[in-house]
């Protein structure tokens, strides 16, 4: 695709991507909105001067005795956007404040209204270590990384939303900057900031690339797929990593504003945010601030790291993105830190030459096993060498590997132990025995033998409690119920092969 080709694209995307649009009204209920939806009010100002600076615009939602402030952004041609994602049900009222007259003192009125199938809330965190919907639904974490996905050819764009369609993966980690790095040397199609040789204009964004975002966020929308977006990292060639204090306050209240109203949302505020080295501790508490203050709707947070582990117990993380292999870790890290642990990037399904890009499908699959037994979440990527050099950790495309499959199992079991027993997985690792995890109420207990192979084991189960059992090989992918009923210290047979689980579930539970 042409520059032409993606800049007319871009300019279609808004109207796609934050469905409904609204003007103004005043009539009792108004227009309808769907309950977590975003909605967007587009409004007529200036575009003399430089808008993006010069024009300050929030907009004030209430709703009985609540009152929400969004800011608004700049989209170009004299247009700006305010944009709200409504959490009740019932008839809201806003009202616009701005230093431009023609913007200032506008009001309207809509009514939210229960939301559609597969609109079910953001995400947030749950029983302390989990998360789950706004709706109550919970949430298995099982995500990916596509870093420069939106930065590729329009087909290698449709191929990476059709392969999530069909994947596991419910979240995707994304950058919002363009990325320079071992496979992947182009030039994305657009820049975030007019760019005049190797200059960047900071004092103006570039609307058609925020556009084009919008587009890809809601494509992920549409497939149930949280976009975890990298706010900065350190592989980049075009000074987006050293750019001057005042414009990083902008950018990011930018984002947030034109980002923020959209359901399936987390901030990540960098990739290996200790090799920014242009960047201060203090820097990072700055970004924090903003991003606490800005995002009416407190959508999920965290920041990865390189070699230095960030102090993931501050209150402003809501749950810790780690990049390590120290899967051993786990629980501990958890029990540290009291919020989810996610092993954002715990190495590469892959074969190429970097030796955090090429462990194999059943190592990746193992870890995935060792945080869930743990209580805790594993991210996916993939590195395999590719002819025309799409890999999917960076580009997108399709996936070539065997772990998605094996991890979809995990997945499945996991969420079958949540609909029978609500809670937060609890850690155990007794003595000789595997290590083992179970619900708080405990309806679901199961145990993992990583790379031990044992022909016969005793188990300790809770007490006061019967349980039936299945033997779950973790590779072959196969469920084998095991013969009669279990309790307190289990003597239990199994096929004496590595990377099984077994996994007992409570009698009289569906």
């Amino acid at each position: 695709m042409n520059r032409r080709d993606l800049l007319k694209l871009s300019s279609m995307a808004v109207a796609a991507a934050a469905a409904p649009v609204l003007g103004e009204t005043s009539a009792e209920g108004g227009p309808e909105v769907a309950r977590w939806d975003a909605l967007e009010i587009p409004l007529r100002g200036t575009a003399a001067g430089n808008p993006f600076i010069d024009v300050s615009l929030t907009a004030t939602f209430r709703m009985k005795n609540r009152a929400l402030t969004v800011e608004g952004f700049y989209d170009g041609d004299g247009v700006y956007k305010v944009r709200f994602m409504p959490d009740e049900e019932g008839v809201w009222t806003w009202t616009t404040k701005s230093n431009d007259k023609a913007l200032d003192g506008k009001t309207g009125t809509f009514t939210c209204v229960a939301p559609q199938a597969g609109n079910r809330g953001p995400v947030s965190v749950r029983d302390d270590y989990h998360f789950g919907y706004a709706d109550g639904t919970p949430y298995v974490e099982c995500g990916t990384t596509c870093y420069a996905w939106a930065f590729q050819a329009e087909k290698t764009q449709r191929q990476t939303v059709a392969t999530l369609k069909q994947a596991p993966f419910n979240k995707l980690r994304m950058c919002l900057f363009p990325k320079w790095y071992q496979y992947n040397r182009n030039e994305p199609p657009m820049y975030p900031f007019p760019r005049t040789g190797e200059v960047n204009d900071y004092s103006h964004f570039n609307p058609a690339y925020f556009q084009h975002l919008d587009k890809l966020i809601v494509e992920l929308r549409e497939i149930g797929v949280e976009a975890d977006l990298i706010l900065f990292h350190p592989y980049d060639k075009w000074g987006y990593q050293q750019m001057p204090p005042e414009v990083d306050a902008r950018y990011l209240r930018y984002v947030i504003a034109r980002f923020s109203a959209y359901r399936n949302l987390w901030w990540s505020l960098a990739n290996e945010y200790d090799l920014l080295k242009y960047k201060t501790n203090t820097d990072w508490d700055s970004y924090v601030r903003i991003v606490e203050e800005y995002d009416a709707f407190d959508h999920l947070r965290s920041i990865h790291y390189s070699r230095h582990q960030y102090e993931y117990w501050r209150g402003w993380c809501t749950h810790a993105g780690v990049q390590s292999s120290q899967l051993e870790k786990a629980a501990e890290w958890r029990a540290d830190w009291r919020k989810p642990v996610i092993y954002d990037e715990c190495q590469y399904e892959g074969n190429i030459a970097s030796r955090w890009g090429n462990i194999n499908a059943d190592e990746m699959t193992r870890r995935f096993w060792l945080a869930a037994v743990q209580g805790t979440y594993c991210g996916h990527g993939e590195t395999y060498v590719s002819p025309d050099d799409i890999l999917w950790w960076s580009h997108g495309g399709v996936l070539h590997g065997k772990s998605p499959e094996k991890i979809a199992f995990l997945r499945k079991l996991l969420e079958e132990t949540i609909a029978v027993g609500p809670g937060p997985i609890g850690f155990s690792s007794m003595g000789d025995n595997p290590m083992g995890a179970k619900r708080a109420n405990d309806a679901v207990v199961f145990f993992y033998f990583d790379a031990h192979q044992p022909a016969l084991q005793t188990l300790a189960l809770p007490e006061g409690k019967t349980y039936t059992a299945e033997y779950v090989d973790t590779l072959a992918l196969t469920r084998t119920p095991l013969p009669g009923e279990y309790s307190g210290k289990a003597e239990v047979r199994l096929p004496g092969t590595p990377w099984g689980s077994v996994w007992f579930r409570a009698k009289g539970v569906a």
